[in-house]
């Protein structure tokens, strides 16, 4: 099968259009003609060296396709469904296997596009807003890079609990994509200094979270941006990862909490990932939450993929196309 494997870590370059083996289910795995791959930021890592890596390997964590096999032990899953999943390793590939723990039959009404694009970021916005910090009417939500793909999500998200969000951008296009989400202010932080100005908008009585998945250049600010006992979910690091941090500042800064939730640790079982996806798909098919994607690719395009998302030109989600669907 066709797939896109790295020797080593290293930019774009790195990505190589390659023929691979096929997948060989274990007993609880399945066997999917994969017809979307998300591209995110854990992919990015990967391919860096961010995250260090055993090579040869195919990039990829998320997805969606039809189940071609099954492996002996899986229940609840049949040859021919269709499935989506965020955290299954090699998804930029023809076929991906995918632990059934780890697989979600899609619901009608949502087609394999959409459920491949919501997989990652609705899920790291749905364990933000409700196991990392639970978000409730009355709160002020800082939130990074609002027109991203996650960040688009969680305005929609904290807007739905009533939670005052104000979102920072880097452009008018940007702006007005975070607004419509559903961000009660925008700060562009290419013309001014956030901190002041979230200290403006809440007449300095700063936030109750902030979500940052920008890390090394607004960590600080972040911090500033706190009420005392607020929290930092520091859930990325797409400007680069923090610096060594003293422990005792969160002390001198208002008993903070700082915490760095990977999206694997919040779908640990069945039980908490169809948990998650119901309340996704629910709004997804109702209309109340809206999956913006920004670009899609093809397979052989992997790396202008990578390029556009390191670059933050695009708003929303980025997809490599596979296969049919």
């Amino acid at each position: 099968m066709k797939a896109i494997a790295i020797n080593k870590a290293g930019g774009p370059e790195v990505l190589e259009y390659s023929e691979v083996s096929d997948p060989v289910p274990g007993v609880s795995d399945l066997v999917v003609r994969t017809a979307w791959a998300g591209v995110n930021y854990i992919d990015i890592y990967q391919r860096s060296g961010a995250y260090p890596q055993v090579y040869p390997t195919t990039l990829g964590m998320e997805g969606s396709g039809q189940i071609v096999e099954v492996g002996t032990s899986v229940t609840g899953f049949s040859v021919g469904d269709w499935v989506s999943w965020g955290w299954a390793r090699g998804s930029y590939a023809e076929l991906t296997l995918v632990d059934q723990d780890k697989a979600f039959l899609i619901p009608d009404g949502v087609t394999s596009r959409v459920a491949a694009a919501a997989m990652m970021q609705a899920l790291t916005s749905h364990y933000l807003i409700t196991s990392v910090y639970a978000a409730k009417a009355g709160d002020t939500a800082l939130v990074h890079a609002a027109a991203g793909g996650v960040g688009l999500i969680l305005c929609q998200m904290l807007k739905a609990r009533g939670v005052k969000v104000l979102g920072t951008v880097s452009s008018a296009e940007k702006e007005a994509l975070a607004l419509a989400a559903g961000a009660s202010h925008v700060i562009r932080y290419d013309r001014e200094d956030f901190q002041e100005r979230v200290l403006d908008l809440t007449e300095n009585k700063k936030c109750q979270v902030v979500y940052d998945g920008v890390g090394l250049s607004t960590f600080e600010g972040s911090l500033n941006c706190l009420a005392p006992r607020g929290t930092l979910a520091l859930f990325g690091a797409s400007s680069g990862p923090v610096p060594t941090f003293e422990l005792q500042r969160l002390a001198t800064l208002g008993s903070l909490i700082i915490t760095r939730p990977t999206l694997a640790h919040f779908i640990r079982n069945r039980e908490e990932l169809d948990w998650r996806c119901k309340e996704i798909f629910r709004d997804i098919t109702s209309g109340s939450l809206n999956i913006s994607i920004a670009g899609q690719y093809s397979l052989k395009d992997a790396a202008k993929a990578h390029r556009d998302l390191e670059s933050r030109i695009t708003s929303g989600k980025l997809l490599l196309e596979i296969g049919s669907n």
